[in-house]
């Protein structure tokens, strides 16, 4: 006898400790920032938001996060 019932998946939403973890070990961000010296570079963040490096374009700090294993991301 075959069993017709479809059952709906359940929800479950991830707790903010979870929630800020993903990506941590695969995305770098990259975002233009103004160094204390008032010179302009591109920055390298963590998936968290922690500062890793500057460099002197994208192109630069895509490969340096290449290099590392991760993906880089763009933020505007």
């Amino acid at each position: 006898m075959e069993n017709n019932q479809t059952t709906t998946p359940v929800f479950t939403p991830l707790a903010d400790d979870a929630f800020l973890s993903l990506g941590t070990q695969q995305i770098a961000y990259i975002k233009s920032v103004a160094l204390p010296d008032g010179a302009h570079a591109v920055g390298i963040f963590s998936a968290d938001g922690q500062p890793m490096a500057a460099a002197a374009s994208i192109e630069i700090a895509q490969a340096l996060i290449r290099q590392h294993e991760l993906e880089p991301a763009l933020v505007h």
